[in-house]
């Protein structure tokens, strides 16, 4: 069996990776490319942040609950057949949003978005674990993680840049065109699953394996990990600009839009985590991942420009870590259906996006910026008394191992 796993040299090797990156840098700039536009929305339509922030979280809702549903899809007509509709699915919508002008209608045309969007994420982390050898896996997993900070920061460039200068409608268009070519390449390019079996899953039989995953105690820490990270992140991004768009600072969309270069180093500290998790043990990554995010999302309270890019910079640098880790031991702590496990993470990860994501425009509201940091911070916090209890307890089970 171990000689159908895709190995480093192998010739399959970069281009099935570079396939996934590719299918992960599209879902993530479809998924946030509207953060840019969230002041956009609340000037132009004279709505709140709260609610401008929903053409996110609408999105990311119905993802999360779609994902319940895309795994057994895949068990029966395939990863990469899944994958590739979800792709090429998001993106048309992503089209007929360019052409409306209603923030209304964008709502439900989003939630449909979401639903297609569903078909990748959690697909693509159980084909990286049933085609790579396992020796690799994390290592991969990071770079496919890689994919989601390149998407982000060339999205919100994308946005931020075109709608500056044309129009919010022409900065989408661009976006769905190029993730369209993205996505024909993504596939013909993906190598179709060695070692997957076709298989019908009953109702009873599906349920039965999100039960299992549910009752595990490390993975149900985890998820909760994904629900406080993915949210703490999405509220970050969503409402940055506010201060920055705002006097002292009073930068442009442009300008703000290439401050998110600093997404790059979540495209290095996915696959330096990744790696290290391999070499020091996960759950001490982990821990230290998020000990970057609440150091950097605590300096964003500085007044310096330079001080609140890096900030921003220290929090992005722990969360592309902190989820390459995460995302790695979901697939490897659960004792049945991988891809269901995998689904139950990123239900976790995106329902954390929308609601911490939504919450955020009501602490911006109430305190301003100061607000949103302090909404951030109990959530990393906790984040932190979760990962530290997983440490702890992998501490006390290798004692009893040794007594």
């Amino acid at each position: 069996m171990s000689s159908n796993f895709i190995q480093k040299g192998d010739k399959e090797y970069w281009s099935t990776i570079i396939a996934l990156f590719f299918g992960s840098f599209v879902t993530f700039a479809l998924l946030y490319c509207y953060q840019p536009l969230i002041p956009i929305f609340s000037s132009e339509y004279s709505i709140s942040p709260s609610t401008a922030s929903l053409s996110i979280s609408t999105a990311t809702a119905s993802l999360a609950v779609a994902m319940l549903l895309t795994p057994s899809l895949s068990d029966k007509f395939g990863r990469k057949t899944i994958m590739s509709i979800s792709l090429i699915g998001s993106t048309i919508l992503t089209g007929i949003v360019a052409c409306t002008d209603n923030f209304s209608a964008i709502l439900p045309l989003r939630i449909l978005q979401g639903i297609f969007l569903a078909g990748y994420p959690a697909i693509a982390m159980t084909y990286i674990q049933e085609e790579f050898h396992p020796s690799i896996t994390a290592i991969v997993m990071g770079i496919f993680v890689s994919g989601n900070s390149i998407g982000g920061l060339l999205g919100r460039i994308i946005i931020s840049t075109i709608s500056d200068f044309f129009s919010w409608h022409a900065a989408i268009a661009v976006l769905s065109i190029l993730s369209l070519l993205i996505s024909i390449w993504f596939f013909r390019n993906l190598p179709v699953s060695r070692n997957f079996t076709r298989r019908t899953l009953e109702i009873h039989d599906i349920v039965r394996q999100f039960s299992a995953n549910l009752k595990v105690g490390n993975l149900l820490c985890i998820y909760m990990i994904g629900f406080l990270i993915m949210g703490s992140f999405v509220a970050l991004y969503n409402y940055v600009e506010y201060p920055l768009i705002n006097p002292p600072y009073s930068l442009s969309q442009t300008i703000v839009g290439f401050i998110f270069v600093i997404y790059l180093v979540g495209t290095f500290s996915s696959t330096l985590m990744g790696r290290l998790a391999n070499n020091r043990g996960a759950f001490k990554m982990l821990d230290i991942s998020l000990c970057f995010m609440l150091a950097g999302v605590l300096l964003t309270l500085f007044m310096p420009l330079w001080l609140k890019i890096l900030g921003i910079a220290l929090f992005t640098f722990g969360f592309f870590g902190s989820h390459s880790i995460a995302s790695s031991m979901v697939v490897k702590l659960s004792p049945t259906g991988k891809a269901q496990s995998s689904a139950l993470y990123l239900l976790f990860y995106y329902v954390g996006s929308s609601i911490i994501g939504a919450l955020g425009g009501k602490f911006l509201i109430w305190q301003g910026w100061i607000g949103v940091v302090l909404l951030l911070s109990c959530a990393i916090i906790l984040a932190l008394f979760l990962s530290n209890a997983l440490l702890w307890k992998k501490h006390v089970s290798l004692q009893k191992a040794h007594a």
